[in-house]
């Protein structure tokens, strides 16, 4: 992992990330829009994610996950989405509906859920169930009338988490097809009004284009954090951060912006401690390999590192930093 100076920073670094071999999506889009379910069969066998006669989960399937997933991850679930639905309804109430009378004309906004929103969940080898909580349960607080999920080989976890999120239909399809399945309609696949959640960079590319068709959230990947971090901050917590979304993907980056060199030095050795044990090193090491620590001379010139790089996670580490929440502007989520 390399270590630059802030001064030897170039603008190279906040150009926007190219990725190579997307080109495929929009014909994969197309195909299914033309083609439904047997399309998405065809492209689910091509990338890996097996023969799929049926694409919907049966109820039976569902609460055949729920039964298999342990008593000890349900009940963390469980927590986990009540945490989120509370912060959900809190926000939901500060949404206000607005009519004035101006000159005789009434004006107004009102607030209104969606019909039907369409929640993609990574999957695969290494599920990521709190994003079908992440997902589902807001929509669900929102009032929407419909959420699907869709997620690729989809584990027993997963399913759980989503049902028990209060997700109404669950698909066992992922990737671009999966995108253009809500955003079209298939056979199988409703059409939705929006499409949340994170992908890799051709979830992202599909997000990007069926937009218009239907609404997206925003582009949310391939993942990306920064961690502001200071001599105070603990180097095992920093590493374990930027594992934390390196894992995800061979294209995230994680970066750390410090004013300790030691700091800098201690977090690379706890990466590669981590490295020697973590299920995901093989993506995780390729991921943090392509990162960069970048050292400063004061939080001031962090701050300006942020701001323009405005990452999709930030994550502050340092003293002072709550009282210097005011000073960041460009981020996805502030930790």
């Amino acid at each position: 992992m390399k270590i630059i100076k802030y001064g030897n920073l170039t603008e190279d670094f906040y150009k926007l990330q190219e990725f190579a071999g997307i080109e495929s999506v929009s014909e994969i889009i197309r195909q299914v829009k033309e083609g439904g379910d047997e399309a998405v069969r065809r492209y689910s066998r091509q990338f890996g994610d097996g023969e799929l006669e049926r694409l919907e989960l049966t109820c039976e399937e569902i609460e055949k996950a729920i039964v298999e997933t342990p008593d000890e991850i349900k009940d963390s679930i469980k927590a986990a989405i009540e945490n989120v639905k509370n912060f959900a309804k809190a926000q939901l109430a500060s949404i206000k509906e607005l009519e004035i009378n101006n000159n005789g004309v009434t004006l107004g906004h009102k607030v209104i859920p969606l019909q039907v929103v369409g929640a993609y969940v990574p999957g695969g080898n290494y599920p990521l169930p709190s994003s079908a909580i992440m997902t589902v349960v807001p929509a669900k607080a929102a009032g929407v009338e419909e959420v699907i999920v869709c997620s690729p080989r989809i584990q027993p976890v997963t399913i759980a988490a989503a049902a028990l999120s209060g997700a109404d239909r669950i698909f066992r399809i992922g990737g671009v097809q999966a995108v253009a399945a809500m955003a079209y309609g298939t056979e199988s696949v409703p059409a939705v009004n929006k499409i949340v959640g994170p992908g890799n960079k051709y979830v992202t590319a599909a997000k990007k284009e069926v937009y218009g068709v239907c609404g997206i959230d925003f582009l949310a990947g391939p993942s990306e954090v920064m961690i502001i971090a200071d001599e105070t901050a603990n180097p095992r917590f920093v590493a374990a951060d930027m594992l934390a979304q390196c894992e995800h993907d061979a294209d995230a980056r994680a970066y750390l912006v410090s004013t300790s060199e030691q700091l800098a030095q201690d977090v690379i050795q706890e990466i590669s401690k981590f490295l020697t044990s973590l299920p995901t090193s093989a993506i995780a090491e390729r991921a943090i390999n392509e990162s960069l620590i970048i050292l400063v001379d004061n939080i001031e010139q962090a701050v300006e590192i942020a701001d323009k790089k405005a990452p999709e996670h930030l994550e502050l580490c340092y003293n002072q930093a709550k009282e210097d929440l005011c000073r960041y502007r460009n981020y996805g989520s502030l930790f």
